[in-house]
């Protein structure tokens, strides 16, 4: 039932978007459905406080402590859906109660979105879009209204992921991929990070495993940073509706970490793929180079050592990372591997199958480090690293995408599990699974691709089909075209200042 609504929620707003971008239509949809939220838990709020003789169901403070927005009169979805949806000024309507909400709610101050009065904007379409929103949450049995939002927020995000292509990448994580990683990691308790955190995937992720678990959200801490103030914005929405407490920073993590000296639990993150432009010549002396100065044409080794700086003592991380890392023999970064492996810190290695990602064709695999795999709470993995090879999992959900179900990622969480866990009865699955040690790592000049060790009949080297290797030059050719037309169109620009127009 609660699919069906989802689909016929965004089937419905999606004809409503017209000829918009769905980039742009991405946050009149997604602040409505914020603003429909954060109103519900008022008004439910608000009720109880009226039949209270002893409480004022108009002070602040009394929603403060617990843990409720408040929203001022003139903000609250019932005086905006039923007494201005109509009006040719609902856009300036919204501007208005985002303002007033912000002003009473300092910690949402600069986060939510207030361009609803552009001309541009249909305010008739406006409208007809609150009347949609407003009926999510109602009528619904056993459906709290805001859990309801909470699952439409987060369907609509992988929505416009889609919907957006190549772009819809920089802000989400398709989920099964994210619960693929919180499963192997089983964030329980402790701090947990990510770096580049988009949306906030990984953390409603992990705040539904501990759910799932019978665990409690006081029991970890959440901190995250996104250099995409668009995406910054998204993200602390997402994690108010879900009532996660994060602290989320805005700023480049590499040049302007606002964490610095934080050591966490966890670290579970999706860095953008193969960067180059990530200013590596002034971080040349960063302490972050334990084991090698990655190269300046490509940040995935930049991403590794920065998480392995992250982790405490005992600390875990999941890395999704393009193919190329696992075998990658440029700028040195087969030396970092190396280094990386003798010292330990390299747990286990996942292939993925491709179409997982709305934003590339570029083949992926999880990286699993560990700073220390010999303090008894597990196994003794030292000598040893795990390779999975996921190739085969996942089926088609679209024309073009594929994601796991849950028994696959049962399935591939399990056998993580049982290699590591003191009780688990591991063994290994020719074609999928393989505990190599690392004098059979060092014969194959370290590299990591799972299809090295598992048996598979595929020996190349990255473990990447013909078709994913012509998808992935063909998709650089095109990234480099574009780049060679920003390129001419600043040299113009710079060329017409000094009076010289081409």
């Amino acid at each position: 039932m609660i699919q069906d609504l989802e689909k016929t929620l965004w089937a419905t707003a999606d004809k409503l978007r017209n000829n918009m971008d769905a980039a742009e239509y991405k946050h009149i949809v997604l602040g409505l459905i914020f603003l429909k939220y954060i109103s519900d838990s008022f008004e439910e709020l608000h009720s109880k406080l009226l039949e209270d003789k002893l409480s004022d169901p108009e002070d602040k403070d009394e929603y403060l402590a617990e843990n409720v927005f408040f929203v001022p009169p003139t903000a609250r979805w019932k005086y905006l859906q039923y007494e201005r949806a109509k009006l040719p000024t609902i856009g300036k309507d919204i501007d208005d109660a985002m303002d007033a909400i912000e002003k009473e709610n300092p910690n949402l101050k600069g986060v939510l979105p207030k361009d609803y009065a552009r001309p541009a904007l249909d305010k008739k379409r406006l409208g007809e879009l609150i009347d949609l929103i407003g009926n999510i949450g109602f009528n619904e049995p056993g459906q709290k209204s805001k859990d309801l939002l909470g699952r439409v927020y987060e369907y609509f995000l992988g929505m416009f992921a889609d919907a957006e292509g190549k772009r819809g990448g920089q802000f989400y994580t398709p989920e099964s991929i994210v619960k693929l990683l919180v499963e192997m990691l089983e964030p329980y308790n402790g701090r947990i990070y990510d770096g580049c955190c988009g949306s906030g995937g990984m953390f409603v992720q992990s705040e539904k495993f501990i759910d799932a678990h019978g665990g409690r959200l006081d029991d970890i801490s959440v901190y995250g940073q996104e250099s995409n103030p668009t995406t910054y914005r998204l993200a602390k929405m997402n994690l108010a509706i879900r009532g996660i407490d994060a602290k989320i920073e805005l700023g480049d993590t590499f040049h302007n970490d606002r964490h610095k000296d934080l050591q966490v639990d966890y670290a579970i993150m999706n860095p953008p793929f193969n960067i180059s432009d990530y200013g590596a010549e002034s971080l040349q002396d960063s302490h972050m180079w334990k084991y090698g100065v990655p190269p300046s044409s490509n940040a995935n080794y930049g991403w590794l050592q920065l998480v392995i700086n992250k982790l405490s003592p005992n600390g875990v991380a999941g890395i999704v990372l393009a193919n190329g890392s696992m075998t990658s023999n440029s700028g040195g970064e087969n030396e970092i591997r190396k280094n990386m492996i003798l010292d330990g810190v390299v747990d286990c290695m996942v292939a993925l199958p491709t179409q997982l990602f709305f934003n590339t064709q570029i083949p992926a695999c999880l990286w699993f480090l560990a700073r220390n795999r010999t303090n008894g709470k597990l196994r003794n993995r030292k000598d040893e690293i795990l390779f999975i090879d996921a190739r085969k999992f996942g089926s088609l959900v679209t024309r073009k995408n594929k994601a796991f179900n849950d028994e696959d990622i049962t399935k591939i969480a399990e056998v993580y599990h049982n290699w590591r866990n003191k009780d688990g009865k591991y063994e290994d699955i020719q074609g999928f699974c393989k505990s190599a040690t690392l004098k059979e790592v060092e014969e194959n000049n370290f590299v990591l691709t799972p299809g090295r060790y598992v048996g598979t009949e595929d020996i190349e080297d990255d473990g990447v089909s013909f078709e994913d290797k012509v998808a992935v030059i063909s998709e650089n050719l095109k990234s480099h075209f574009e780049q060679s037309i920003e390129l001419q169109e600043r040299i113009k620009l710079n060329l017409k200042k000094v009076g010289i127009e081409l």
